[in-house]
């Protein structure tokens, strides 16, 4: 049986755009790297759940960011490119995500510090609704400005959330009947974290914040009926003796709410932690990436493998993931993948 994943990627050496690439689980091999969309700097994709209906971070001819959206052409065994929605002089995002129960689009905006809500058609269509931009610094030499790097849906569905790299925060926002933007609240976190990616547990009684500059995990409780956060532990992503240059970068959970795993840049490794029942983490293990810049990684669905892009020595990792206790089998370390930052997975369902 084969499972398909996407690839987003930078486009600065090797890159054209989007690749897909099949996982073949039956011999557990990575083959058939493809290149399905010529684009420039596809950093992160999103879609619905088969991803017929693609969402990509891009840039115009012009230089221009924004997003663009494809529709898969099953008979063609192509992606059609729909439509754009390029911000003129400005940056593109750095996240985006699809809400299909509201179809809307959330993107957030590193370079401009701010957070877009788009509403999109049926076919993909894609519409500005609101903006709301972040204001604040922090200690670090990379926090003089806000740097919005997460806006996605709670699990709920009833609030949505802003990681900030720049100012140190976690903001909550509301949204209205014409999908308009109101913060909720903001949580500041140590001075330095960097918050870059957050998880929800699937209980939905705790979210999992990554620090990209502290190269730390936040645990929070979660009250899900007022949507506030507080927040009981936090555990180093790297080893106490790693001297050097780190930058946490994702963090995925697994389904039954067991093990959470997060990817270290310039460590080079992915952490495992085992979740207790009130959600603390505890370690499990560090387990090297055999790659430089392990920018993305994710489960499939079946979470019997996980897939690490490297950013910087342009080849996927292919682990086995051991459901009963977390740990990760190395299967592949030498597929040819260029630039990769993004690793998503369609679902056949």
């Amino acid at each position: 049986m084969s499972q398909k994943i996407l690839l987003g990627t930078y486009t600065k050496r090797k890159s054209n755009g989007i690749y897909s690439i099949e996982l073949d689980k039956e011999t557990k091999q990575l083959k058939q790297l493809k290149e399905e969309i010529n684009v420039s700097t596809p950093t992160y994709l999103a879609g619905n759940n088969d991803y017929s209906l693609l969402f990509s971070i891009a840039k115009s001819p012009e230089g221009n960011g924004g997003i663009a959206s494809y529709h898969y052409d099953k008979e063609k065994d192509a992606y059609t490119k729909i439509d754009g929605a390029f911000l003129e002089d400005s940056a593109p995002p750095c996240y985006i995500a699809y809400d299909e129960s509201r179809q809307l689009v959330y993107t957030a905006n590193y370079h401009r510090g701010d957070v877009s809500v788009y509403r999109t058609s049926p076919e993909g269509h894609l519409t500005l609704v609101d903006t709301d931009t972040h204001s604040g610094k922090s200690v670090h030499e990379n926090q003089q400005s806000p740097h919005a790097h997460y806006f996605d849906m709670t699990p709920d569905g009833k609030f949505l959330v802003s990681c900030d790299l720049g100012s140190d925060e976690i903001i909550i926002y509301t949204l209205n009947e014409q999908d308009e933007l109101s913060v909720y609240d903001a949580i500041s976190v140590t001075p330095g974290t960097g918050p870059r990616h957050i998880v929800f547990h699937p209980n939905n009684r705790f979210a999992y914040v990554l620090g990209e500059l502290s190269s730390d995990v936040i645990v929070f409780n979660y009250n899900n009926e007022n949507g506030t956060l507080s927040s009981v532990q936090t555990i180093s992503s790297i080893p106490q003796d790693h001297e050097g240059f780190n930058g946490a970068a994702a963090i995925r959970i697994s389904s039954d709410g067991r093990f959470l795993y997060a990817s270290n840049r310039g460590h080079d490794s992915i952490v495992i932690y085992k979740i207790a029942e009130d959600g603390t983490l505890s370690l499990v293990d560090y387990v090297p990436t055999e790659g430089v810049t392990p920018r993305d990684f994710n489960l499939d669905p079946s979470e019997r493998f996980i897939v690490v892009g490297h950013q910087d020595s342009d080849n996927l990792t292919l682990f086995e993931r051991s459901e009963a206790d977390g740990m990760l089998t190395l299967l592949q370390k030498d597929v040819f993948a260029p630039e990769v930052v993004c690793v998503k997975f369609p679902s056949s369902e």
